[in-house]
């Protein structure tokens, strides 16, 4: 079934037909990249604070972790390029704040007492914010099973290692 919100794939309007006949357009092609790593603690910062250190430096972890399981993959399945690098870069991001929170909730509960009395973790709302961007992500760069039906692999064309052609 098609996402109302966003147009259907070129290949998937071809698949499921296309009653109004109208053109139908292949989509812009970027041109392939290898995308570095970021450094990691430009945007997870040092803190003199060491229980705010600790939990930076896991999250500099956690992040360059789920870089480099999902960037190799998005490279020859997706042809991502150098416009995807911010992307990617925040699906990252996500991953790693989600395992922040999960963690805050797994040390002080769903519950924690504050002034008001006992009230619940904030970090649960972070952790759900976090998860409905990451699901953005894995559907923007055909990281599900569904969202792989609607990517064409890249074609590779052998005739480009000749440098004679």
């Amino acid at each position: 079934m098609a996402d109302r919100y966003r147009p259907m794939s070129a290949v998937q309007r071809a698949r499921e037909g296309n009653p109004s006949k109208t053109s139908i357009k292949e989509g812009v092609v970027i041109p392939r990249a290898i995308l570095t790593e970021p450094d990691w603690s430009e945007v997870f910062k040092t803190s003199p604070d060491p229980a705010v250190e600790s939990a930076n430096e896991r999250c500099r972890d956690m992040a360059s972790v789920e870089w480099r399981r999902v960037v190799p993959v998005l490279e020859v399945a997706a042809g991502i390029g150098e416009v995807d690098h911010a992307t990617v870069k925040d699906l990252c991001v996500c991953v790693a704040r989600i395992d922040q929170a999960e963690r805050d909730l797994s040390e002080r509960g769903l519950m924690v007492t504050a002034e008001r009395g006992t009230v619940k973790n904030g970090a649960a709302t972070i952790a759900a914010q976090y998860r409905t961007q990451l699901a953005r992500y894995i559907r923007e760069l055909g990281l599900s099973p569904s969202a792989r039906t609607a990517i064409t692999a890249p074609e590779f064309d052998d005739d480009d290692s000749d440098i004679w052609d």
